[in-house]
């Protein structure tokens, strides 16, 4: 029998390796009795600084009589029987067979996901994306951060992996599905440290997703598959409520039955067409506000103490904060630590802010997006599409602002307390390709800046010195999700167009590169639970 016992304590620094002899000893068993031992999750405890512990959930099995494995139990009542663990299968036997095979629109998380599971079933999918190959897609990238020269169609938001692959690359998520260890296992099949099986907060970073995502490409195309880029889908066929066809860079007509849409979620012209096409859409809440930086130092410090211990790695935070004056919710989002502070703009003309780190995290720097939840009701209308132009409003008040030369505009976190500039940086934004000094009440909602005061305010109480001298703030970050939902129904499907799947967080169905994964192998699921693979 397998046995899980957890919140097993040891001292920052023991090596990992002990573990085992730690179990034996407290069981009071021989240590060479102890088999087929891994850790399930891996955290950290810092609440009684400066003494920090990893905590530990562990499975094993032990090669004892029974009785005697009775008793352990029975001195140790924390330590249960690992329960069965349900197999991700999918029950595919349809009774109709594709004609087409399944193309997949957008390469990032939920994308790639979908096309990897179709791959593997036999189903041969087409993979289209606007953007570039990672490797063309990143230097095409660097020359925006370098030059301001940006490529609307191969950007942070478009290209092979997908706007997460310039990110931190963060698989946290709060999901309860059986697809998110399956997730993980692709990833860590891919390239990822095998560690993000069970740390509590695992995460990739930017440079391991590039070769990741490269990986996922290769196996896909060895499957069966098919990827191009370069190929942007600029319209739909219907007929009779059904898909027919793809117009693929306002040319070419693609004939097809089902389609993956899984475009992320700053793809604004999809959301144009399916609006025209009169596809069911509704406006969906998201959240808004700015970039802060601290040296990743100080965000040792604060957390773990001195001395940090090495295997600890950069210490991250997360806060939020509930407004009593107007109900808004404010937290930090997208914490990167050792990371920096990127240009993310897919749309001439506005200026859009994301936060990345290598895995390594030691860039020296700390950054999180600190926003408020922006409501239905803030951008009133009957349109779906209210919440882009309300975002891309705000995006281009931040270009103008900050020279229209794609710098961003940026404050101190103390003078944007008080409302004036003094250009006094003790910490320099990390932003590229510059930064321009600016009153950022300027390019922020009333609402958003006047509850943003109050929660950097309170989270100085939660870390003092959050809003500290040597703390800056840039933005505007605006892309958190996205402000659309497309209707699906139960098969996965549009509510009023048959043939079209939409998935991932461009469809307003997840938020992070693991739930858009686990959305994209959802709808890869329903899609084969209705057809069989092409003959």
């Amino acid at each position: 029998m397998n046995l899980i016992w957890p919140d097993i304590k040891m001292p920052v620094g023991l090596d990992e390796a002990q573990l085992p002899h730690l179990l034996a000893s407290r069981m009071k068993v021989p240590a060479e009795s102890l088999k087929s031992w891994r850790i399930v999750r891996r955290s950290v405890d810092a609440r009684k600084k400066p003494d920090i512990f990893f905590v530990y959930t562990v499975e094993f099995s032990l090669d004892i009589p029974p009785k005697q494995i009775r008793r352990v139990m029975s001195r140790y009542p924390q330590i249960k029987e690992k329960p069965p663990v349900k197999e991700y299968v999918i029950a595919n036997k349809p009774d109709k067979r594709l004609v087409t095979r399944p193309v997949v629109i957008g390469s990032g998380p939920a994308g790639y996901f979908a096309a990897l599971a179709l791959a593997e079933k036999g189903y041969r999918p087409l993979v289209l994306e606007r953007g570039d190959k990672v490797e063309e897609r990143t230097r095409k990238v660097n020359r925006f951060w370098e030059t301001g020269e940006l490529d609307e169609e191969s950007n942070v938001q478009y290209g092979e992996g997908g706007a997460g692959t310039f990110s931190d690359g963060k698989l946290t998520t709060r999901i309860d599905d059986i697809r998110v260890r399956e997730v993980l296992e692709k990833f860590v099949e891919f390239g990822a440290n095998p560690e993000i099986r069970y740390a509590a907060k695992p995460h990739i970073g930017t440079d391991v997703l590039k070769m990741i995502v490269g990986n996922m490409r290769k196996r896909i195309e060895s499957l069966g598959g098919e990827v191009l880029f370069r190929t942007k889908v600029t319209g739909l066929q219907t007929r009779h409520g059904k898909l027919e066809g793809l117009e693929i860079n306002f040319q070419e007509i693609l004939p097809v039955e089902t389609v993956i849409l899984a475009v992320g979620h700053s793809a604004r012209d999809v959301y144009e067409f399916l609006k025209k096409l009169g596809v069911l859409l509704e406006p969906k809440p998201f959240a808004m506000g700015l970039r802060v930086e601290h040296s990743q130092e100080f965000i040792n410090k604060v957390q773990y103490g001195t001395p940090v211990h090495p295997s600890l790695g950069a210490a991250d935070y997360q806060l939020t904060y509930k407004d009593e004056a107007t109900g808004r919710g404010a937290y930090s989002f997208c914490m990167c630590p050792g990371g920096q502070v990127v240009a993310s703009s897919s749309e001439a003309g506005g200026v859009v802010t994301n936060g990345m780190s290598l895995f390594a995290r030691n860039s020296g720097l700390a950054n999180s997006a600190v926003v408020v939840a922006v409501k239905t009701a803030d951008f009133p209308s009957d349109d779906p599409l209210a919440g882009v132009d309300f975002q891309r409003y705000w995006e281009k008040k931040a270009f103008l602002a900050g020279g229209r030369n794609y710098h961003v505009p940026a404050q101190t976190v103390q003078d944007f307390l008080i409302r004036k500039m003094s250009g006094d940086f003790r910490l320099v934004p990390s932003y590229k390709p510059g930064f321009t000094p600016v009153e950022l009440h300027r390019i922020l909602p009333p609402v958003v800046g006047e509850v943003l005061e109050r929660a950097l305010k309170a989270f100085d109480e939660k870390i003092a010195g959050f809003a500290g001298r040597e703390a800056t703030l840039s933005g505007i970050e605006s892309r958190t999700s996205a402000p659309v939902r497309i209707l699906r129904d139960e098969t996965g499907q549009s509510l009023n167009l048959r043939g079209l799947f939409p998935a991932g967080e461009g469809a307003g169905y997840a938020g992070g590169i693991t739930s858009s994964a686990v959305d994209g192998l959802r709808a890869a699921d329903k899609l084969m639970m209705q057809y069989a693979p092409v003959e």
